[in-house]
């Protein structure tokens, strides 16, 4: 689809758009993604790495797994997660460089604003 493209999309297509971004509009869901983009991890690295409790972690990450984002491989008594929707790095990519140019635009508007005159 090309950019600004319209896609025909029915009623439960939206449905599912919806839900995809309900998903990823959590901040702790969208750490676990930020840390799960390095490769795949345990359930105690994530949790070192979020710096979050193991329930909190497991609950959004079974949310993420129901939701087909990320993977998950057993090995004895350990779960390890992955990303397996590769798009979710696309999306990702596109709203940060999006908000990096608005901050970008912000600190320059404000610098020019405080900058003394010549």
């Amino acid at each position: 689809m090309r950019k600004n493209q319209k896609a025909k999309l029915s009623g439960d297509a939206l449905d599912m758009v919806a839900e995809r971004f309900k998903i990823l509009s959590e901040p702790m869901r969208l750490r676990l993604i930020y840390s799960l983009m390095d490769g795949e991890k345990s359930v105690t690295q994530l949790v070192e790495e979020t710096e979050s409790l193991q329930a909190n972690v497991s609950k959004h990450l079974g949310m993420m797994l129901d939701a087909g984002v990320v993977g998950r491989r057993k090995e004895g008594l350990r779960a390890y997660y992955r990303v397996t929707d590769e798009s979710i790095y696309e999306l990702c990519d596109l709203v940060c460089g999006s908000i990096q140019d608005r901050l970008e635009a912000d600190l320059g508007r404000f610098s020019s604003a405080v900058s003394p005159s010549s």
